[in-house]
């Protein structure tokens, strides 16, 4: 099988410890595989110190200088003493290493939990946390990664699942028909708003990607880091009825404007920003299935009632595109 197709055949536990090894760490032997599909992430005890992390990196998704503009950003939000978690440095000062054909990275491991946000300080704390983000984000731009747009996320993702035959007969001209009225309407939204501020983000803040401790938040996982408007960062973290994001997104805005401007057109933007997120994971899915992790994780896939409901979601957001805006 191609690399392809086993992308991390060969990463053994005798090979994740040597690595650590090289990268100065004496481990302990202890070894834990945490939850991560994109990259493989594991927990390495060590001899005389708190564990570690190591996240070796998906061959071939992302160029070397991708990834080391990803840890400058990590770096660079640390050195502002914003609560993330930045990658560590080897005895010669690098992030990125590689062994045995991996490319990885080692962190410290951080205690939390993923937050609950039911409380409006918490809230209110996770939006100065946010603001504080996007300021240092926008300071400068990106290189080597690229923003969150409608060919990227959607156009590529309608292609790539119809010209791969993933679809069922049938089931397949109805996802291009509802894709095709819903990407207008996408494009429609991000037209309406050409000067929309395109700043660096973490790009995929969902609670799973924030730990929480008596501490406060830290964020963990910026692999996804990309240029887009701010309110990619903040809508994910919105839950419930209308009304009850409309309380939450008051709270977390409360907190972000202390340390950052926040544009309340954008909000418009949040409904288009879900659909790409929509067409952007079922393509997902699609461009890993040959990777034995992705079928024990989501056996239903591909099935004809899967993609009965994908196609019934995007029919709902083409509904949402057409409602008010979120306000607050």
């Amino acid at each position: 099988m191609s690399t392809d197709e086993r992308p991390f055949e060969g990463l053994e536990p005798a090979v994740i410890l040597e690595a650590a090894e090289r990268f100065g760490v004496q481990c302990d032997g202890h070894l834990l595989a945490l939850n991560s599909f994109e990259n493989r992430v594991y927990q390495i005890g060590v001899e005389d110190g708190p564990s570690v992390v190591a996240k070796f990196y998906r061959p071939g998704r992302w160029s070397n200088e991708a990834i080391l503009e990803e840890h400058a950003f990590s770096l660079e939000f640390a050195e502002h003493e914003i609560p993330v978690v930045p990658p560590l440095r080897d005895g010669e000062g690098r992030t990125l290493v590689e062994h045995a054909g991996f490319r990885y990275a080692l962190y410290s491991s951080r205690g939390g939990y993923w937050p609950e946000l039911q409380e409006a300080e918490d809230r209110r704390q996770l939006g100065r946390f946010i603001g504080r983000m996007h300021a240092i984000g926008s300071l400068r731009g990106f290189e080597h990664r690229p923003a969150i747009d409608v060919t990227s996320y959607g156009e590529a993702s309608a292609r790539f699942l119809l010209q791969n035959d993933f679809l069922p007969p049938g089931t397949d001209t109805l996802y291009q028909q509802a894709t095709d009225v819903l990407l207008q309407h996408v494009r429609e939204k991000f037209q309406d708003m050409p000067q929309v501020r395109r700043i660096r983000l973490h790009g995929d803040l969902h609670r799973g990607n924030i730990l929480w401790s008596s501490a406060g938040p830290a964020i963990v996982d910026l692999d996804d880091c990309r240029f887009g408007p701010a309110v990619q960062d903040l809508w994910m973290l919105l839950a419930g009825s209308s009304d009850e994001m409309r309380l939450q997104l008051s709270d977390f805005l409360a907190g972000y404007r202390t340390f950052f401007e926040f544009g309340a057109r954008e909000l418009a933007l949040v409904e288009a920003l879900r659909a790409l997120r929509i067409m952007h994971h079922a393509a997902w899915i699609a461009r890993r299935w040959s990777d034995p992790a992705f079928p024990k994780a989501f056996p239903w896939f591909g099935t004809p009632s899967y993609w009965e409901g994908h196609v019934s979601d995007l029919n709902e957001q083409i509904a949402k595109m057409g409602e008010p805006a979120l306000d607050f």
